[in-house]
Protein backbone atom coordinates (compact mmCIF):
# COMPACT_ATOMS: atom_id res chain seq x y z
CA UNK A 1 0.00 0.00 0.00
CA UNK A 2 2.55 2.79 1.09
CA UNK A 3 6.33 2.65 0.55
CA UNK A 4 7.38 5.91 2.25
CA UNK A 5 5.60 8.17 4.76
CA UNK A 6 6.41 11.64 5.63
CA UNK A 7 5.29 12.48 9.13
CA UNK A 8 4.84 16.47 9.23
CA UNK A 9 5.47 17.73 12.73
CA UNK A 10 5.78 20.60 15.17
CA UNK A 11 5.76 19.10 18.26
CA UNK A 12 2.41 19.91 19.41
CA UNK A 13 0.50 17.69 21.49
CA UNK A 14 -1.95 17.65 18.47
CA UNK A 15 1.19 16.83 16.36
CA UNK A 16 2.00 14.01 18.33
CA UNK A 17 -0.85 12.10 17.62
CA UNK A 18 -0.24 12.48 13.99
CA UNK A 19 3.45 11.19 14.92
CA UNK A 20 1.62 7.97 16.84
CA UNK A 21 -0.86 7.48 13.87
CA UNK A 22 1.93 7.71 11.00
CA UNK A 23 3.92 5.81 12.98
CA UNK A 24 1.56 2.70 13.39
CA UNK A 25 0.23 3.05 9.81
CA UNK A 26 3.52 2.72 8.61
CA UNK A 27 4.37 -0.44 11.41
CA UNK A 28 0.85 -2.01 9.90
CA UNK A 29 1.82 -1.54 5.90
CA UNK A 30 5.75 -2.05 6.16
CA UNK A 31 6.33 1.41 5.00
CA UNK A 32 9.63 3.81 5.94
CA UNK A 33 8.87 7.25 7.67
CA UNK A 34 10.57 10.62 6.89
CA UNK A 35 10.24 12.59 9.92
CA UNK A 36 10.25 16.33 8.78
CA UNK A 37 10.31 19.54 10.91
CA UNK A 38 9.96 23.03 9.32
CA UNK A 39 12.15 25.64 10.85
CA UNK A 40 11.33 29.26 9.92
CA UNK A 41 14.05 31.56 9.32
CA UNK A 42 14.51 34.50 11.57
CA UNK A 43 12.98 38.00 10.52
CA UNK A 44 15.78 40.21 9.22
CA UNK A 45 13.61 43.31 8.87
CA UNK A 46 11.20 45.17 10.66
CA UNK A 47 8.95 44.58 7.98
CA UNK A 48 9.05 41.54 8.57
CA UNK A 49 7.86 41.37 12.08
CA UNK A 50 11.42 41.39 13.37
CA UNK A 51 13.54 44.05 15.36
CA UNK A 52 17.13 44.80 14.20
CA UNK A 53 19.33 41.79 15.88
CA UNK A 54 22.90 41.54 15.48
CA UNK A 55 23.47 39.21 12.45
CA UNK A 56 25.26 36.59 14.95
CA UNK A 57 22.55 36.43 17.09
CA UNK A 58 20.21 35.87 14.35
CA UNK A 59 22.80 33.07 13.56
CA UNK A 60 23.07 31.82 17.03
CA UNK A 61 19.04 31.87 17.26
CA UNK A 62 18.50 30.03 13.78
CA UNK A 63 21.08 27.37 15.15
CA UNK A 64 19.26 27.02 18.44
CA UNK A 65 16.16 26.41 16.45
CA UNK A 66 17.47 24.02 14.55
CA UNK A 67 18.57 22.21 17.02
CA UNK A 68 16.09 21.69 19.03
CA UNK A 69 14.21 20.60 15.57
CA UNK A 70 16.57 18.10 15.07
CA UNK A 71 16.01 16.55 18.94
CA UNK A 72 12.56 16.53 17.82
CA UNK A 73 12.61 14.17 14.85
CA UNK A 74 15.30 12.47 16.75
CA UNK A 75 12.87 11.78 18.81
CA UNK A 76 10.51 10.09 16.36
CA UNK A 77 13.18 8.29 15.09
CA UNK A 78 13.47 6.88 18.47
CA UNK A 79 9.57 6.12 18.56
CA UNK A 80 10.02 4.78 15.31
CA UNK A 81 12.88 2.36 15.99
CA UNK A 82 10.56 1.04 18.76
CA UNK A 83 7.83 0.26 16.81
CA UNK A 84 10.28 -1.71 14.65
CA UNK A 85 9.44 1.05 11.37
CA UNK A 86 12.59 2.59 9.77
CA UNK A 87 12.68 6.59 10.16
CA UNK A 88 14.89 9.32 8.30
CA UNK A 89 15.03 12.73 9.65
CA UNK A 90 14.66 15.87 8.10
CA UNK A 91 15.06 19.09 9.04
CA UNK A 92 13.97 22.32 6.41
CA UNK A 93 14.78 25.69 6.36
CA UNK A 94 11.99 27.72 5.13
CA UNK A 95 9.35 30.46 6.05
CA UNK A 96 7.00 28.52 3.52
CA UNK A 97 5.89 25.89 5.77
CA UNK A 98 3.80 23.82 3.25
CA UNK A 99 5.94 24.08 0.21
CA UNK A 100 8.63 22.87 2.36
CA UNK A 101 6.08 19.62 3.40
CA UNK A 102 5.77 19.00 -0.67
CA UNK A 103 8.87 19.82 -1.53
CA UNK A 104 10.25 17.58 1.25
CA UNK A 105 7.43 14.85 0.16
CA UNK A 106 8.31 15.17 -3.43
CA UNK A 107 11.72 14.34 -2.85
CA UNK A 108 12.12 11.60 -0.75
CA UNK A 109 9.55 9.91 -2.79
CA UNK A 110 6.64 9.45 -0.43
CA UNK A 111 3.40 8.16 -1.42
CA UNK A 112 1.70 9.89 1.61
CA UNK A 113 2.18 12.91 3.99
CA UNK A 114 0.75 12.69 7.17
CA UNK A 115 -0.21 15.76 9.19
CA UNK A 116 -2.25 17.47 12.45
CA UNK A 117 -4.61 19.90 11.40
CA UNK A 118 -3.68 23.09 13.17
CA UNK A 119 -7.18 23.19 15.40
CA UNK A 120 -7.86 27.47 14.63
CA UNK A 121 -10.95 28.29 13.55
CA UNK A 122 -13.35 30.50 12.37
CA UNK A 123 -11.60 34.30 12.06
CA UNK A 124 -8.39 33.39 13.19
CA UNK A 125 -8.19 30.48 10.15
CA UNK A 126 -9.55 33.11 7.97
CA UNK A 127 -6.98 35.70 8.80
CA UNK A 128 -4.04 33.24 9.67
CA UNK A 129 -4.64 31.16 6.91
CA UNK A 130 -3.69 27.12 7.49
CA UNK A 131 -0.69 25.11 6.25
CA UNK A 132 -2.42 21.66 6.66
CA UNK A 133 -5.17 23.25 3.92
CA UNK A 134 -2.30 24.73 2.06
CA UNK A 135 -0.71 21.39 1.74
CA UNK A 136 -4.64 19.86 1.14
CA UNK A 137 -4.79 21.61 -2.12
CA UNK A 138 -1.80 21.66 -3.39
CA UNK A 139 -0.02 18.41 -2.46
CA UNK A 140 -0.46 15.69 -5.65
CA UNK A 141 0.28 12.69 -3.47
CA UNK A 142 -2.73 11.58 -0.81
CA UNK A 143 -2.50 13.58 3.05
CA UNK A 144 -3.56 12.61 6.08
CA UNK A 145 -4.59 14.72 8.00
CA UNK A 146 -5.50 13.90 11.91
CA UNK A 147 -7.97 16.34 14.59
Amino acid sequence: MYKRILIATDGSPLSQKAVESGLSLAGLTGASVVALKVVPRYPRSYFEGGLPVDAADIKRIEKQWADAAQELVDKVKVQGTDEGVTVKTVVAKSDLIAEAVIAAAKKHKCDLIVMASHGRKGIKRLLLGSETQHVLTHSHIPVLVLR
